[in-house]
């Protein structure tokens, strides 16, 4: 079996025993954390280091220059068994070594992206950061928006209510409004960020799209254009554990386009609660 030097949170240095592996897939903890214990569908994000028993090669690890840490729904068959299954049940601060057997790992197509040839055995070591359920959402006071702006009512674990304010004509340039404040990291262009969120458009104050409606807490990716102007320019700089509340023109949104339930030209109210950011 191999064995794990090193600390949770930095690099580790992956020890292969002498001979082959035995084919099977093993899962241990090499020291366990005191966090939430993960479940099927959490959003969990996970640093990486990885070694190919096959050939011996230490391979690329999220804590190197440039890397990055994976986020993914644990149990959903996003990516593959070494990360999908392995977090099950384990406690957020663990340090985990699993040994991924091509059935668990790769498979008989390898990964070009990593360098592992088909067939090969993979080492990882996963070091549980962080799981966000689906369910998630955020307690505290909210400050109250302005008055001519959408009021918000806090709904627990379901969506939030908006009102729009009545006789008011939407605004023309973004508007955003702090109603809780989280103490977390800062938001960065690039990143993915795990979020609830609810719209409705201004013209009538219905709602046309609600994480709560499907599934619950959403990845998206913030900052590269992939998402409409409004939230793009809203989300960067805000802090993870804020839930900020998003009065979207239609040149920040679809503009004349008219998309799904929502018309064209339409001015959007969003309430976004910030959970993670990746």
């Amino acid at each position: 079996m191999p064995t794990v030097t090193g600390n949770f949170g930095t690099k580790a240095t992956i020890n292969l025993p002498e001979g082959q592996p035995s084919g099977q897939f093993v899962v241990s903890t090499v020291s366990e954390g005191e966090g939430a214990t993960v479940a099927k569908g959490d959003w969990v994000t996970v640093n990486y280091t990885a070694k190919d028993w096959t050939t011996g090669k230490d391979l690329a690890s999220s804590y190197d220059s440039g890397g990055k840490p994976q986020l993914y729904q644990a149990g959903n068959g996003q990516l593959v068994p070494a990360f999908d299954q392995s977090v099950l049940g384990k406690k957020v601060g663990s340090r985990l070594l699993v040994v991924a057997p091509p059935a668990a790992g790769f498979g008989s197509q390898g990964s070009s992206a990593l360098n592992v040839g088909k067939d090969d055995t993979v080492v990882f070591v996963l070091d549980l950061m962080q799981s966000v359920p689906q369910d998630s959402t955020l307690s505290g006071t909210m400050t109250e928006p302005p008055p001519t702006a959408p009021q918000v009512k806090d709904n627990g674990k379901a969506a939030p209510t908006i009102t729009i304010p009545a006789g008011q004509a939407p605004p023309t340039e973004l508007q955003t409004y702090v109603l809780i404040k989280g103490d977390g990291k800062e938001v960065k262009a690039g990143q993915q960020l795990v979020v609830q969120y609810t719209g409705v458009t201004w013209a009538d104050g219905k709602q046309f799209d609600s994480s709560w409606n499907h599934g619950g807490a959403q990845a998206l990716q913030v900052g590269t254009g992939s998402l409409i102007k409004g939230w793009d320019q809203g989300l960067v700089g805000q802090t993870v554990g804020s839930r900020v509340e998003l009065v979207v023109p239609p040149s920040l949104g679809y503009g004349d386009q008219a998309s799904g339930s929502i018309p064209a030209n339409s001015t959007l109210v969003f309430v976004i609660d910030i959970l993670e950011a990746v």
